[in-house]
């Protein structure tokens, strides 16, 4: 099925590429035509003054007339040895008035095609001739046709992107909800044997790590679940949320991470989806653990600056070059093994989809580690 759409979009591609070209081609071709009969009715012109006595002024006339009858659309101009102009057909009133505007047209036309020389015996004279309006407006005809074949194929390709990107975040939907879904069987198992545990004579402090645990997977499966859904926000104080996280961290990491926490003391407000962000910042540092492979020195810092709530989760790991900054956010793309590189993206959406907030690499150099940023609009007290 994949193949067959693929042969089509090539199929129809290669269809409006020969279609364009044809049409251009044509255009090309009636445009030589025109322009070709446009000049030998300029030459019958000029042949035709030649043919006549100069003296004759009423058959000079009379002749130029009956041409100027037969030919009411290309404007020519004739000039002397002496670069006056002796006569001109076809000519806007205004310009034929006026002989500043005359001499300016007649500069203008000299460029549209070769003069044609009209030799008098005694004299010479040159005509000069511009395009009729339909071969103006048909010389553009080929541009105007690429714009709305450019317009035409960019909304195309806008269409087609934006069902692609409705078609993926359908999916992300379906993949969260059919997770949740999956740990929700075993987790309701969980507690039910968890409660067993509970009435037997066992050391309490193994039944509440239990328990804990039980609540973690309880919040993961609330977390798939609001994917694809629409998010609650809520005006919440994100050092409370931030510090119990990294403490939930900190006490299930190895004890050669470095953790430290720089934080205002004071509540700092946000509109927040509680779940989502710890999520974020989990896989943020779960990131930074891997990037340091187990040992080294990870810092979380939250720093007000005007609207804004900077969160910055700092690393001492092998770092990220320049062209995977932004490269990394994207789905798929990861630097292990093992992995299905969405632990980033994710965070992309949660922040910037849901929160309206930003998210990016603040700096990163390889072999010294990597800062995370996120900001938050900031709300007030009230």
């Amino acid at each position: 099925m994949i193949k067959n759409t693929k042969n089509l979009r090539g199929f129809i591609a290669i269809a409006s590429l020969i279609i364009v070209g044809l049409t251009t081609w044509s255009i090309f071709l009636f445009y030589e035509r025109i322009k070709a009969d446009e000049r030998l009715k300029m030459e019958i012109l000029s042949e035709a003054i030649k043919a006549i006595d100069a003296d004759d002024v009423s058959n000079y006339r009379e002749l130029v007339r009956k041409i100027q009858n037969s030919n009411s659309n290309i404007p020519g101009v004739i000039v002397n040895d002496k670069g006056e102009i002796v006569f001109k057909v076809n000519l806007p009133q205004e310009i034929e008035k006026d002989s500043i505007k005359l001499y300016n047209y007649l500069e203008n036309i000299k460029d549209d095609n070769a003069p044609l020389e009209i030799n008098l015996g005694d004299q010479n004279q040159i005509l000069y001739y511009g395009n009729s309006e339909l071969l103006t407006k048909i010389k553009y005809y080929p541009l105007i046709l690429l714009v709305i074949i450019l317009l035409f194929i960019g909304l195309l390709y806008f269409f087609y992107t934006t069902s692609k990107e409705s078609e993926k975040n359908k999916l992300w939907a379906g993949m969260a909800k059919e997770t949740a879904h999956q740990i929700g069987t075993p987790l309701s198992s969980l507690v039910g044997w968890l409660e067993i545990l509970k009435s037997e004579n066992l050391n309490q402090d193994y039944i509440i790590e239990i328990k804990k645990d039980i609540d973690r997977l309880q919040t993961i499966a609330e977390r798939f679940s609001k994917v694809g859904s629409k998010v609650n926000l809520e005006k919440t104080d994100i050092i409370e949320v931030t510090q119990s996280t990294f403490d939930y961290l900190k006490n299930r990491s190895s004890n050669l991470i470095t953790f430290s926490i720089d934080m205002p003391k004071e509540p700092t407000y946000v509109m927040l989806n509680k779940p989502l962000y710890s999520w974020t910042i989990e896989n943020l540092v779960k990131n930074a653990i891997d990037a340091m492979k187990g040992k080294g020195e990870l810092k979380i810092e939250i720093v007000r600056s005007g609207n804004w709530v900077r969160i910055l989760v700092k690393d001492s790991g092998k770092g990220i070059s320049l062209n995977h900054f932004k490269t990394i956010f994207k789905p798929g793309f990861t630097t292990k093994k093992r992995g299905w590189g969405l632990g980033l993206s994710l965070a992309k959406r949660i922040i910037e989809d849901y929160h309206n907030g930003k998210i990016k690499v603040l700096f990163s150099e390889l072999g010294k580690g990597t800062t995370f940023e996120i900001k938050l609009k900031k709300q007030s007290f009230r």
